[in-house]
């Protein structure tokens, strides 16, 4: 077994027992996460933490290893999955029932003996457990083990320990460790017995709030008693919000019961005098000092602090301190003035966080000024809201793509009190982000759809030159040439002609609407005029995985092997097979042009299709099963003629309206413009992916010679360096391994986040709401972004990987970027989470005849999977019907 600090300390004897004084926040290892913390806070000046002890994790392994099949159990326990309930709550148990009647050997038992006798074996005591996975940075584990108050007694003291070491194995701890990631036999258990107090009032203080995340806002809570009762949630409290020394609100509850010692031990629920259930448990000046003593905490361990306190004659105790692990961290700002941040995710669609190297090409490839936090970057739109000149254009363009932003920077602006404005521009306004430089640039794009083909030419043109070059570099030349290119590529995209043409498809589709609304009361007309449009890269990516399933269905040998694919070398096994030839060569066709696509693929750490092409059989086998031979061509010219129908009758109807043939005309003109121009909005994000894709493989190839020179361990360890660091390792071939270590641990950690649409440099998430009314009641609202009323079953999907949708389906996800697209050609209709009019899924959505809402919140959790539902998505809403 290896030694800890403390075993080393001693001489090598185990240390069963250590005094609060003799520990600190490095030791959580030896005494657990809380007791770590409080053997910390117990050093602080003018920071009161009662008089205690830990058992160590050395007297717990002891006890697991002398405790009967405790080891064999754990093992068991260890292979369950968290959604094994019953398995679960039997080993759990089996586990619990084993620990507590395991006798402690005489050497600890003395030990903890002698310990209570210097501090007063009469004495009352708080016995509490103190997990080494617990009170960290990561996960609190906050409540998942156990705390016995006001126990009285060496022999009860010595039981209540036993207890708290069996609390490690309650049902509720192992699955939330199995949730996390914990190995259940790498967590031990220490227990903290401390001098209990007996305090007129106690509560919980968050250095920032829960609710808003506001770092400069403490939150406090408090009941009369002790506090028992509020972290069981059995009791009301007063709640108190404090900010700059001012308390900001005071909510009194009416306290009815609190928690009070037995004096036989123990505790119970009295009932409070009526007289003071309404009183205020905390002073003003009470709550100041508190909300100072919280601070000062904060301060010390650098992390906003979930604290447990206690009021005893009017001096405040701590009992617990552990980091808030929930709050999204804060972007780091150049200044240290109030800023503003939106979120790039909800506006690429792809919400997840991304790797290091794959934040760092973004940023590159992307341009302008982006903050990283919680492994997703955001915008600081700080001064063009301050700005006359810029603001309502900002706002105006951030209305259109996500409502829901737009509404959380009004609110911000609205309180006055955040962002200060600057004085009117006497010059012209000028665009914000987001618009700069688009206005007049689809003026400079004549109506000739040869433009699209031009533009697409080059960029293929380019790409192969790429695809040519890069193999020539290596090492720090191969950095460099990829800068390079990315400014080339850069220079590509923001082209006045090729962002001319992207801007003309959109104005024409706002135009179409506008006007037809004001001309004919038609409600999103461009929808249906959308449909089937030529040039749509991502659209044909799911009509042509269609043509794939159109070769394989043939064959039943190629089929059935397909049903049995669980690896990714399966293709080269199809040539043995009847039909396994063509099978082979559709697949590999539609990986050539499709194949540096996948969920997520702004990030370049992700794994592609063609990486990965076993993603694809679920997809290929629901085609097969769902579709009849050539649904792909029916499907777009179905789309097609359906545009063309309500195209003629649109203008038919404009004809008979005064000044018809005017109207008529200008419609005509914008419908063919819509039509020759808005299937490239897609095409642009395909080119950039492509490159992507082209260094990926190329820095792979660096990683290789990196694993081979002994630098890192695997070649995906480049995916947690950035794009400078990777290449200094190249140049240098040494790499810290920690870095790495810890990267994966951020990561990790990183997924777990929600990211905010909207956050202040104080930390606050604004959230937004859509201002609408007459609405269904119980409807769930959202953004419209394609036309139609649906009904049908709604199917949750938060991997497209897991995906088994069949016709008539609706789909429910959080968000969707073209990778998803194949999943389009099955489903009835679209509900996300995040989006906008312009985002991938609406384009396609609009291109395919999809009713779609998105900008849903929390509609993955407020549908469930299953229900049929009716999807509004001419006025954005949701129904659910059953």
């Amino acid at each position: 077994m290896t030694k800890t600090k403390h075993e080393v300390i001693a001489g090598g004897r185990p240390t069963y027992v250590l005094g609060l004084q003799e520990v600190d926040r490095t030791q959580a290892e030896v005494v657990g996460g809380k007791g770590a913390n409080l053997g910390e806070l117990s050093r602080l000046a003018g920071i009161r933490v009662p008089a205690g002890f830990c058992v160590t994790t050395e007297a717990f392994r002891r006890i697991m290893a002398e405790a009967p099949s405790s080891g064999g159990l754990l093992d068991r326990l260890s292979s369950l999955a968290a959604e094994d309930r019953d398995g679960l709550r039997a080993l759990s148990g089996e586990l619990r029932r084993i620990i507590e009647a395991t006798a402690l050997p005489e050497d600890l038992q003395a030990a903890l003996t002698r310990v209570l006798s210097r501090l007063g074996a009469d004495d009352a005591y708080a016995v509490r457990s103190s997990a080494t996975a617990e009170d960290l940075p990561g996960a609190s584990f906050a409540g998942q083990q156990d705390t016995y108050l006001n126990v009285r007694g060496t022999q009860a003291i010595l039981s209540h320990v036993r207890r708290c070491w069996a609390s490690l194995y309650t049902e509720r701890a192992v699955a939330y460790r199995i949730e996390h990631g914990f190995d259940h036999r790498k967590v031990h258990m220490a227990v903290v017995v401390q001098k209990m107090v007996f305090p007129q009032a106690a509560g919980i203080l968050f250095t920032a709030d829960p609710v808003t995340s506001n770092r400069k806002v403490t939150s406090i809570e408090a009941v009369f008693g002790l506090g028992e009762a509020l972290v069981a949630g059995l009791a009301r409290a007063d709640h108190y919000r404090v900010r700059d020394g001012r308390v900001i609100e005071s909510a009194i509850a009416t306290k009815a019961l609190a928690t009070c010692a037995l004096a036989q031990g123990g505790t119970e629920e009295r009932a409070i005098e009526p007289e003071r259930q309404r009183g205020q448990v905390l002073t003003d000046a009470q709550i100041l000092q508190l909300e100072r003593l919280g601070r000062q905490i904060e301060a010390h361990f650098g992390h906003p602090q979930d604290i447990e306190w206690c009021l005893v004659e009017d001096e405040f105790h701590v009992v617990q301190s552990r980091p808030i692990t929930t709050l999204y961290p804060v972007p780091e700002a150049s200044d240290r003035g109030n800023h503003v941040y939106v979120s790039v995710g909800h506006q690429q669609m792809m919400t997840d966080p991304m790797k290091p190297l794959g934040l760092s090409l973004f940023r590159l490839t992307s341009g302008g000024h982006m903050h990283a936090a919680g492994g997703r970057l955001f915008v600081d739109p700080t001064k063009q809201l301050a700005s006359p000149a810029s603001r309502d254009a900002l706002l105006d363009g951030l209305g259109r793509s996500d409502p829901l932003i737009k509404d959380a920077l009004v609110t911000i602006l609205e309180r006055g009190d955040f962002i200060q404005p600057l004085p009117a521009e006497p010059t012209a306004s000028r665009p914000g982000p987001g618009t700069r430089g688009m206005a007049g640039l689809d003026a400079q794009v004549e109506d000739d759809p040869a433009i699209v083909a031009e533009l697409i030419e080059r960029s293929q043109a380019a790409l192969a030159e790429l695809k040519r070059d890069i193999v020539t570099k290596s090492g720090t030349a191969l950095f460099d040439f990829i800068l390079e290119d990315i400014q080339r590529l850069r220079e590509s995209v923001f082209d006045p002609r090729n962002m001319g043409v992207v801007v003309a498809g959109m104005n024409a589709s706002a135009w179409i609407n506008e006007k037809m609304l004001a001309w004919l009361g038609e409600k999103n007309v461009a929808d249906t005029l959308s449909q089937s449009v030529p040039n749509n890269i991502t659209s044909e990516m799911g009509l042509e995985l269609l043509h794939v399933a159109d070769v394989i269905r043939p064959y039943p040998q190629v089929v059935a092997y397909l049903q049995r694919v669980n690896h990714d070398g399966f293709l080269d096994a199809l040539v043995e097979l009847d039909g396994g030839q063509e099978a082979r060569d559709a697949i590999f066709a539609y990986l050539d042009k499709y194949g540096m696509r996948c969920p997520g693929e702004i990030d370049i750490t992700r794994a592609r299709w063609s990486e990965k092409p076993a993603a694809l059989v679920p997809l290929i086998l629901a085609n097969i099963k769902n579709f009849e031979p050539h649904a792909g061509a029916r499907k777009f010219e179905q789309g097609r003629q359906e545009a063309s129908q309500r195209a003629q009758a649109l203008l038919d109807r404009l004809r008979r309206l005064p000044d018809g043939e005017q109207k008529a005309g200008e419609a005509r003109r914008m419908i063919d413009r819509l039509r020759n121009f808005i299937g490239y909005r897609e095409y642009p994000k395909y080119s950039i992916v492509n490159r992507y894709f082209v260094y990926k493989q190329a820095l792979l190839r660096e990683a290789e010679r990196l694993v081979q020179a002994g630098v890192i361990h695997d070649a995906e360890d480049i995916y947690y360096l950035t794009f400078d660091e990777l290449r200094e390792v190249v140049r240098t071939h040494r790499l810290d391994d920690q870095l790495v270590r810890t990267r994966k641990v951020e990561h990790e950690r990183d997924k777990k986040l929600t990211p905010p649409r909207v956050i202040t440099s104080d930390g606050e998430i604004v959230t937004g709401a859509y201002k609408r009314a007459d609405l269904p009641a119980g409807a769930i609202v959202g953004l419209p972004v394609s036309s139609g009323v649906v009904e049908g079953r709604a199917r949750v999907v938060l991997d497209m990987a897991e995906a088994d949708l069949e016709p008539g389906d609706i789909l429910v996800t959080a968000f969707t970027d073209p990778s998803w697209t194949p999943l389009f050609v099955s489903i009835k209709g679209l509900v996300t989470e995040v989006g906008g009019l312009m985002t991938h899924g609406a384009v396609i959505a609009r291109e395919y005849g999809l009713p779609a809402v998105v900008g849903v919140e929390h509609a993955t959790r407020r549908i469930r999977d299953g229900q049929r539902i009716r999807l509004h998505g001419t006025d954005g809403y949701v129904e659910i019907l059953t």
